[in-house]
């Protein structure tokens, strides 16, 4: 019986944990795509206890208290923070077989070396050990990321951020570099007008142009474009339900954006339009400026309507998706290639029935200009798990080019959450390992090593031309 997360967790064979120990472990972190503060980064935080870093804004553990029989209050409420944690380490031993629980102990041990398991009986010994360290400089934000040997952190980022907080970051000298992400999904979202105007509002003022008509409105969307890449941004993200790409006059555009700005709610074959519409001048924007495009596809948000009143969005309350996605892809890529505007892009799916179409999709639009030009992400969110990745990988592999993928990401909101770093290489280690041992790759170690190196780190720094 092996012991539990030892040296060699989850790496089964010989040849896995050489590929791990060997190539993998010492690779630095690129995280391209995490919901993390910058303002958090820039003032060097230092949190008051475990709590505060690790259930604050964790809808993973949120998800998992309640499903324990736990309180709201415990989760998003008001009880105290040894409360809130008291109740996640009641919860702890029951999400065995949920990722949560090998998460939880990795994060643990990195940073805090903590080899206890969480529970009721260790949690005040863990409470007051973490709490001791986290008041350390150490322990502060920046202190995290650099004993995580994080290299590039990308944030995600609203079009009328002022960026400030990147700009301080990147003025203190700090080694690990952090930059902005593009995220405008705000400037399509028309099926609430008045959200939408008061957005157009914010935007007229971070532009410093006035929105009286589309023409106008794409101006300024153009200036903050232009202003997140002079600082440093190279890469956008799109969080949406489907690809849009409806079709659509500029006419059309023009007078639903006019209906719009009356106030007048628009009608569900409008949204469609002028989502479709937006969603292609961004993507020729990202291109114009060489930047590289994300798209993570398929979450059904919002479905507690109760609770989504009650505590809001990004609480837990999120699923799943089965919104048909290949056809409006297709159509969308295949436009963008033929009129010579598609840049280097990552799909992402949430619903694994989607896995094989998505790895067959991104070879459509290969181009042969440089490796992996299209890519097929990670493994996201309710799929970042071991299940998930082995499942993701696996098909890339049949149907592309595992060598050529950039890997992992954090997509968190945790300064905890780069252990995902090393849960992913253990488990690409693995794969390959498995393989070797079976007879189905050669005992390469150089060859493989290298190909481990450059999934746990290179292709993507090769692949975002970041100026690092």
């Amino acid at each position: 019986m092996k012991p539990f997360m030892d040296d060699d967790f989850l790496l089964q064979t010989e040849t896995a944990q050489r590929l791990y120990h060997e190539y993998a472990e010492a690779m630095p972190i690129f995280d391209y795509h995490c919901h993390i503060s910058p303002q958090e980064i820039a003032e060097d935080r230092r949190f008051k206890n475990l709590a505060e870093i690790w259930l604050h804004g964790d809808h993973y553990k949120w998800r998992a208290m309640r499903t324990n029989g736990v309180d709201e209050k415990y989760c998003t409420g008001n009880a105290s923070d040894w409360e809130k944690f008291q109740k996640w380490a009641e919860t702890a031993p029951y999400t065995m077989r949920n990722p949560l629980y090998h998460w939880t102990h990795l994060e643990l041990r990195k940073p805090f070396g903590i080899n206890t398991n969480l529970n009721p009986a260790s949690a005040r010994q863990i409470w007051d050990t973490c709490n001791g360290l986290l008041q350390t400089k150490d322990f502060s934000c920046r202190g995290i990321i650099r004993k995580a040997n994080v290299k590039v952190i990308c944030t995600t980022d609203d079009p009328i951020d002022t960026l400030e907080y990147h700009r301080s970051i990147k003025a203190s000298g700090f080694e690990t570099k952090v930059i902005p992400a593009w995220r405008p999904d705000k400037a399509m979202a028309i099926e609430d007008p008045k959200a939408f105007n008061a957005y157009v509002g914010q935007l007229e003022a971070a532009s410093g142009v006035s929105i009286a008509s589309y023409d106008q409105f794409m101006a300024a969307i153009e200036k903050r474009h232009l202003f997140f890449h002079e600082n440093g941004c190279r890469l956008s993200d799109h969080g949406l339900e489907t690809i849009f790409a409806a079709n659509y006059t500029t006419a059309e555009i023009k007078a639903i954006f006019d209906l719009i700005r009356l106030g007048q709610m628009p009608s569900v074959d409008e949204v469609l339009k002028f989502k479709s519409a937006m969603l292609y001048e961004f993507a020729v924007m990202d291109h114009s400026r060489n930047w590289t495009q994300q798209y993570h596809l398929g979450a059904m948000r919002n479905n507690n309507t109760r609770m989504f009143e009650l505590v809001g969005a990004d609480k837990g309350f999120d699923s799943i998706g089965d919104y048909p996605i290949a056809t409006s892809m297709s159509k969308f890529l295949n436009r963008l290639e033929y009129d010579k505007k598609l840049t280097r892009t990552i799909l992402y799916n949430l619903n694994p029935g989607d896995n094989e179409m998505m790895a067959t999709m991104i070879g459509n639009f290969q181009d042969g200009s440089e490796p992996g030009k299209i890519q097929w992400g990670s493994g996201w969110w309710f799929l970042d798990q071991k299940d998930g990745m082995i499942s993701q990988m696996n098909a890339l592999s049949s149907l592309g080019l595992l060598s050529r993928f950039v890997g992992m990401l954090t997509d968190s909101r945790s300064f905890l959450s780069y252990s995902r770093h090393e849960y992913f290489r253990r488990i690409l280690c693995n794969l390959i390992g498995n393989d070797v041992e079976n007879g189905e790759l050669p005992a390469d170690i150089e060859f493989l090593g290298q190909m481990v190196e450059d999934i746990s780190y290179n292709n993507a720094e090769r692949y975002f031309r970041f100026e690092l």
